[in-house]
């Protein structure tokens, strides 16, 4: 597939295409992480698991973001 077929697909296809992209990303075993990257990660999700973590609407991250741009 050339870089602008993806023009004519229908939504459905499109959100396919996407998934199929995303898949291969998570396949990818090139990507490392450093060992500071991978300790904030386990921290963050044990946090998760344990319901440590705060949670936000939708709202709440959109304002947060756009506070931070200004």
């Amino acid at each position: 597939m050339l870089v602008d077929d993806y023009k004519s697909l229908s939504v459905a296809e499109k959100i396919l295409l996407v998934e199929e992209i995303w898949d291969s990303i998570g396949e990818d075993t090139s990507i490392k992480l450093s060992t500071a990257q991978k300790k904030l990660l386990d921290e963050r999700e044990a946090e998760s698991l344990a319901g440590k973590n705060s949670k936000k609407s939708w709202e709440e991250i959109k304002s947060s973001v756009k506070s931070r741009k200004k």
